[in-house]
């Protein structure tokens, strides 16, 4: 009886740890792409016509991008690493470019202004993670 009472708390437990995860996760991208895109604004790296001052990958976030500014060729990063999906346990992260329509499931490929999990489950209160 008690073993039956375990195995959905233990389920609960788990879901929850992985949304907080997500939130995390996602959190942690937004920002790295929010602080990339004021540098751009304010002339601290230099930006490609047609990305609108938004990264053109996840990678460039990591890799770094020069800085106008240093003569020495310093760069800027903006993420440690690409966090962990925690849904769908990989390094795959769902991308949205400013032109892509805010719903769209696909990619532009023109510069990544949003992320979302590839995950179609949905969380305890029955939105879609992949809307988070």
């Amino acid at each position: 009886m008690l073993t039956s009472m375990a195995v959905p708390l233990a389920r609960y437990r788990v879901r929850r740890d992985k949304e907080r995860e997500l939130r995390y996760a996602l959190r942690e991208i937004h920002k790295a792409i929010d602080d990339y895109k004021d540098a751009s604004l304010t002339g601290k790296i230099e930006t490609k016509i047609g990305t609108e001052g938004y990264p053109e990958s996840l990678e460039q976030l990591v890799e770094g991008v020069k800085l106008l500014q240093s003569a020495e060729g310093k760069k800027v990063k903006f993420l440690r690493r690409i966090p962990k999906d925690p849904m769908t346990g990989t390094f795959d992260w769902g991308k949205r470019s400013m032109q892509d329509d805010p719903k769209s499931q696909s990619w532009g490929g023109q510069n990544v202004f949003a992320v979302f999990t590839k995950s179609m489950e949905r969380a305890r209160d029955g939105t879609p993670y992949n809307e988070w």
